[in-house]
């Protein structure tokens, strides 16, 4: 991710930045549905 924005940085290319706000909106939702499959497997509901 760190790689596109110093792309976009270099360039300005409004694709570019697209690209890095899809990546970032991504990733901050892994760790939420990671959290949620781990609290189903201490917990799950019969």
């Amino acid at each position: 991710m760190d790689f596109t924005w110093k792309v976009f940085l270099q360039t300005g290319n409004i694709d570019t930045y697209l690209l890095f706000k899809e990546m970032e909106k991504e990733n901050q939702e892994i760790p939420g549905n990671l959290n949620e499959e781990l609290a189903n497997i201490d917990f799950p509901v019969s």
